[in-house]
């Protein structure tokens, strides 16, 4: 009757490779268009990193090897489906799901 991710590694295995969830859409912060971004890496996040570190320092982090992107990527990708899961109980409760759904699959399909 639900969705687990309990024991779900999608979070911070892709973290761990650069790529960032985001309520915009889905971001390789290893790719060189982020290296001058000095945006938060997700305004609209819930986690601490998410306004702490911009994109460009998370870029440097990764193109330097440094575990610290890893780390910084996995604790914002857990919170986003923490925030995400939330969002999809609240607007079944509300009854709107669907075409919230379809919003969110839109967006999480673009490559930022």
């Amino acid at each position: 009757r639900g969705v687990d991710m309990f024991d779900c590694v999608m979070p911070t295995r892709n973290g761990r490779n650069g790529q960032l969830f985001t309520a915009e859409g889905v971001i390789n912060i290893r790719n060189k268009k982020w290296e001058a971004d000095f945006s938060p890496i997700d305004p609209e996040g819930t986690a601490f990193v998410d306004r702490l570190y911009s994109k460009a320092y998370l870029h440097h982090l990764a193109a330097c090897g440094e575990m610290l992107a890893a780390e910084i990527a996995s604790l914002h990708n857990i919170a986003f489906y923490l925030r995400l899961v939330t969002m999809a109980r609240e607007h079944i409760a509300a009854g709107d799901f669907t075409p919230w759904k379809q919003q969110m699959v839109a967006r999480l399909q673009r490559r930022l």
